[in-house]
């Protein structure tokens, strides 16, 4: 069995889980208790980093396992889970790639995090050229069509 305690928690202006508009929502990630103010050392060099968070609102009974059409708009194709970014998956595990505005000890404030308020971070990661995709990124036309105003 693997076991996973949330390594910070974070503060954001929305409280309710919504599709869109997520690019000027400003949060702060804040280092928990048992974690030392330490293990943020140097983080602010980088621009970037990937957050991975744990989706703790969503239900056991609503975990999507197979395919469903993304938003559950039927006008798109059924895809499966992994094939999507939606909360509903199997371990409720999140990750989003965010601008880091700064540090201040046990706190990174960060643009452009998908996460509502009291999310539990389970891992920070600085975000490196050398980990980004080498060849271009490709994807399904829909997708675009439902990010339009995510960010």
């Amino acid at each position: 069995m693997m076991e996973l305690k949330p390594i910070a928690f974070i503060k954001s202006p929305r409280k309710i889980p919504e599709d869109d508009h997520w690019g000027d929502i400003n949060s702060i990630i804040t280092l928990a208790d048992n974690m030392p103010q330490e293990s943020l050392q140097g983080i602010e060099l980088f621009s970037h980093v990937e957050i991975i968070f744990y989706f703790h609102l969503v239900e056991a009974e609503r975990i999507e396992y197979g395919a469903r059409h993304p938003r559950n708009d039927e006008s798109l194709p059924k895809m499966g889970i992994f094939a999507q970014r939606g909360k509903n998956r199997p371990n409720r595990l999140g990750v989003t790639t965010v601008k880091i505005i700064k540090r201040e000890g046990n706190s990174l404030y960060v643009s452009g995090l998908d996460a509502i308020d009291g999310t539990p971070v389970v891992d920070i990661k600085p975000v490196m050229k050398e980990f980004l995709p080498r060849e271009s990124v490709e994807q399904p036309t829909w997708v675009s069509e439902i990010m339009r105003n995510y960010w």
